[in-house]
Order: C-alpha cells, then sequence, then structure tokens
C-alpha cells in the first residue's frame, strides 16, 4: 500500500509535497497509518489530536496513546480536550455536529497560528460509502451522492481512494498499534447501524460492491460538473450581481424547461431548505419573501432578490453634532458651511442651517413617517407612497436612511430632500451636506 499511496499523492496531492502538514489524529486505526505512510515518505508532518471527553477515561486514553506516539517517533503535537456535551447543550447540537464544529474551528485556528498549509483527515473509501447512505437514507440531491470531496479549501483527505480492508492488513503489515473506539460497535448512531447492518448486505450481495460504488461515483461526480457547468453560463444570462444582492430575471428564468434545478442548485449553498416556498416565489405577488438563518430571498416584480439579513438594529439611531463635519457610521457624510452653491444631486443638498435642531438624527424609516418632498410647498407625503411611486424594493426601502432634525425629515439620504429646509433668498447661513 506504501508504494500505491505515494504515487497517489504524486499524482492527485502534488502540491502537498514540501508544505507543512497537520494530520488530525485520534489515535484509531485509519489516522494512525495516515500518519505513519506520512511520517515513512518524509513529509512535513505535525498531529493534532482532540480529547472530545465522551467516553471517560478512555477519551484520555487516546490522547496519552498519541502523545507517546508523538514523542517516540519525534513529531511535533498539539493537543486539546473539549467539554463537548456542554457545547452540544448550549448550541442545540446533536453531539457529532458539536464535536465536528469544535474540532474544525480548532484546527482551522492552528493552520493560521501555526502557519500550516493543509489540514489531513484519514477518511477513507468505506466512510464515503457509509456518507452517501446516509445522505440517501435522509433524502438528498446530486450533491449528498457524490459523497465526502477529497479536498475542502484546506482540508485534504488522501486517504479515500483506500478501503478499510487495505488500511488494517497495511497496519497489521507493519506491525501498527492504534486504538480502538469502543463507540464504533453501538448502533446508538445511525453511521454504525449503516456499517454494521447495512453495508454488509450490499457486500453480500456483490462481493466487489465497494468498487462498483467508487465507479458510480465517479460518474455522479461527472454529471455534477457537467451540471455546475451548465449552472454557471445559465446563472450569467439571468443574474446581476448588484453590492450584496443578487436580482435574478424572472422573464428569463422562465424560459427555462428545468428552472426549479437551477433555483435549487443557486440558493443550495445559502442554507434555504423550504424549497416549495421558493419554487411558490414565483407565482406569488411582489414583496413575498423567504428566509433562511443569514439571507433572505425577495420577489420583487420581476425579480427574484438574494440578499444577506439586515443586521443592523431597526431601531437605531446615530446623533450628530452642531459643527461636526463628518460622519462614517452608518453613512459617509461631510457638513460644510458655504456661501454660494453648486449644482445639486441625489447625494448633495444645500440646506439652511438655521432651521436646524442639534443634534440631527440619522435613522431608518418607520410606519407612518411622512415628509413635503423638495419642490412640493405644503404637501405632505407619507414615505410609503413615496417608496412606492419610485418602485423601491423592501429590501431598497430597509437600507433607507433619513436624516432627521427635530423629529422632521431633512433629507431622505440619497433620494430626496425635504421642502422645509431648504434655502432661499434670506438664508444666512448655508450648510452643504454630501453623501460620500
Amino acid at each position: 500500500m506504501q508504494q500505491k499511496f505515494e504515487n497517489h499523492i504524486n499524482r492527485n496531492f502534488p502540491f502537498l509535497i514540501g508544505k507543512k502538514l497537520l494530520l488530525a489524529t485520534s489515535g484509531g486505526l485509519d489516522s494512525m497509518v495516515m500518519v505513519d505512510l506520512f511520517h515513512k515518505l518524509s513529509f512535513d508532518i505535525s498531529i493534532a489530536h482532540c480529547n472530545f471527553q465522551l467516553r471517560g477515561m478512555e477519551s484520555f486514553g487516546d490522547q496519552n496513546f498519541v502523545q507517546n506516539y508523538a514523542e517516540a517517533n519525534v513529531i511535533k503535537l498539539f493537543f486539546t480536550q473539549f467539554d463537548t456535551e456542554a457545547f452540544a447543550n448550549d448550541y442545540k447540537l446533536s453531539t457529532q455536529v458539536a464535536a465536528r464544529e469544535l474540532r474544525y474551528s480548532w484546527f482551522y485556528e492552528l493552520l493560521e497560528t501555526e502557519n500550516y498549509d493543509y489540514i489531513l483527515t484519514a477518511h477513507h473509501a468505506d466512510d464515503n460509502l457509509e456518507t452517501v447512505l446516509i445522505n440517501l437514507v435522509r433524502g438528498t440531491g446530486l450533491d449528498g451522492l457524490t459523497g465526502i470531496p477529497p479536498q475542502n479549501d484546506k482540508v485534504i483527505r488522501p486517504l479515500l481512494a483506500f478501503s478499510r480492508a487495505e488500511i488494517e492488513k497495511y497496519a497489521n503489515e507493519n506491525a501498527l498499534q492504534w486504538r480502538e473506539d469502543s463507540s464504533n460497535a453501538s448502533d446508538k448512531y445511525l453511521r454504525n447501524k449503516i456499517r454494521h447492518h447495512l453495508v454488509p448486505v450490499f457486500k453480500d450481495l456483490n462481493s466487489d460492491f465497494l468498487s462498483s460504488f467508487q465507479k458510480t461515483q465517479k460518474y455522479l461526480q461527472e454529471s455534477k460538473a457537467m451540471a455546475d457547468d451548465a449552472s454557471f453560463l445559465v446563472y450569467q444570462e439571468v443574474a446581476k450581481e448588484k453590492g450584496t444582492e443578487v436580482h435574478f430575471d424572472l422573464n428569463q428564468l422562465l424560459k427555462l424547461p428545468n428552472y426549479k434545478s437551477y433555483l435549487y442548485h443557486w440558493f443550495n449553498g445559502f442554507g434555504f431548505s423550504a424549497w416549495d416556498d421558493i419554487y411558490d416565489l414565483i407565482d406569488s405577488q411582489s414583496g413575498k419573501q423567504v428566509f433562511s438563518s443569514e439571507f433572505r430571498l425577495l420577489k420583487n416584480r420581476e425579480y427574484l432578490i438574494l440578499s444577506p439579513l439586515n443586521s443592523e438594529d431597526e431601531n437605531e439611531e446615530f446623533f450628530i453634532n452642531k459643527n461636526q463635519k463628518q460622519v462614517n457610521i452608518p453613512l459617509n457624510l461631510s457638513f460644510c458651511n458655504i456661501d454660494d452653491i453648486s449644482r445639486e444631486s441625489n447625494t448633495t443638498i444645500f440646506v439652511d442651517e438655521d432651521k436646524l435642531w442639534y443634534p440631527l438624527v440619522l435613522r431608518k424609516w418607520q410606519d407612518g413617517d411622512t415628509f413635503q418632498p423638495f419642490g412640493m410647498d405644503g404637501k405632505t407625503k407619507k414615505l410609503s407612497k413615496f417608496f412606492k411611486d419610485e418602485k423601491l424594493s423592501l429590501i431598497e426601502k430597509e437600507k433607507t436612511w433619513l436624516l432627521c432634525s427635530d423629529n422632521q425629515i431633512v433629507w431622505i439620504v440619497g433620494k430626496r430632500q425635504d421642502e422645509r429646509f431648504k434655502i432661499k433668498n434670506t438664508t444666512k447661513n448655508i450648510l452643504k451636506i454630501q453623501l460620500k
């Protein structure tokens, strides 16, 4: 296996040569074989071990085993201990998800602080098969059927091409020692149920089932790559990126015979799960929304608009004192006194400073807000009506800031000045306010 492994690295992961590698090592069979292989090939490796404290003294036995191995083989070791159950309870996660969150957070921290190039984990072909079956049991699309990727950002999985049987044979032939995880014998977890009861049935039906599965997975991965390419080409025709938003043209989208597949492909990575609600947006009225934990999808006339959720407090106010020349939060505004006005624009207004009451306030709009649009002397207008006339989307409304004086709107920033504060022939002090 050593020669096969070396060929595999040279062919598929040549960029690892000469790099600083951090090997995630539990002390189990798979990770100990991975460490042994890289050590014999003289790679620049260090070991990272997590003690999740889930199996009492057995967990500390794993830690001691890895520490002794690292010391005996002169390999640099990093180890840490987690109160995994407390973390899982605090964040309402399953134990397995909590452990994953903790270890990968720590691994990436080590990459940054210790200047390592990659994290290596010991996932192998049988792990990959079990993962696909887990996804299939829970319901999945093409992504779930393609299994564990050999590389995900800085995480490399060099043993995916090898079966558990190959790994165990190598360990026995080289007299390697490892620790057995007692929890692997329990059917408490879905993965173990699949490993103990489902996979043996497939292997009984086809003694070369793992090889057949790998071929099938290769075809699925090729199909996924083709779907990714098609999705990218269609995205360029349908979507326009505007700052932090992406606008999808429904007229273009509906020309596609399988537009729902494209919607799933585009939005799956943003945490959405209510797919029927997303598909229903196509025919819903303007203003309908669907949310994920961090993003929103909004139907706005002939568009779907994807945007991050606004993290700002809608009731937050920012005060501007007299003689203050510059504001940087939440907007970049400048204030200066001038003698003559230049041409006004959406980004610049000129006001009679003597009509202002300080401190000025920057805030978001609220239901019931009214103002006197510039050029309409004596006539008030609701902001909601102004937004409707301007055909602003819900997202654009939420991003709108108001500059106010004594609860009166001076400026719908970047959009319209209020008539009450305009300069006249009798104005003595002209204040120029500019949005930069």
